[in-house]
């Protein structure tokens, strides 16, 4: 017999779940199909050397980025404050790198989204919203937009009888 609060978890399967099942089904999927179709559209060898050259930008990307968001992170610590958004851009800057690195058009747009400096901050609040969602819903075993109706009690204020 399962438990009330496993059966939420059931019923609708957590956004990270479909995260996964969409990164290795569905998008390569779309990135063969992008390639074949850029390939008949422009050619092969020009579709080759994108590839080539996306992965030399995200390497290079990466190193670069990768670097300025570690001398961010040495100077937060040095001076006595939480690194949280130093952290995140660092690990963004990581996943944006390799997502470069991988063949694929559509990896290759993930990734300069994750590794420009202009858009980062947009990914950074996109992923922090998702992580608060899934930890409110692992909290209450409810999903975050349930409303739960109840009333406020005060302390020490006893209810006098009709």
């Amino acid at each position: 017999m399962t438990s009330s609060a496993s059966s939420p978890a059931r019923q609708h399967p957590p956004l990270l779940l479909w995260g996964i099942v969409a990164l290795f089904v569905v998008i390569p999927i779309i990135e063969v199909w992008l390639l074949i179709s850029v390939g008949h559209w422009v050619g092969l060898w020009p579709t080759v050397a994108v590839l080539l050259v996306s992965a030399g930008l995200g390497a290079w990307l990466m190193s670069r980025e990768g670097s300025r968001a570690w001398h961010a992170l040495v100077e937060a610590m040095k001076g006595g404050r939480l690194p949280t958004g130093r952290l995140a851009d660092a690990a963004l800057i990581l996943v944006g790198g390799i997502l470069l690195m991988l063949p694929g058009l559509v990896t290759d747009l993930l990734g300069l989204l994750f590794l420009l400096p202009a858009t980062r901050p947009l990914v950074r609040r996109a992923v922090g919203f998702v992580v608060a969602r899934q930890q409110a819903t692992r909290r209450t075993g409810e999903p975050a937009d349930t409303v739960i109706p109840g009333e406020i009690v005060e302390p020490g204020i006893e209810e006098q009888p009709d």
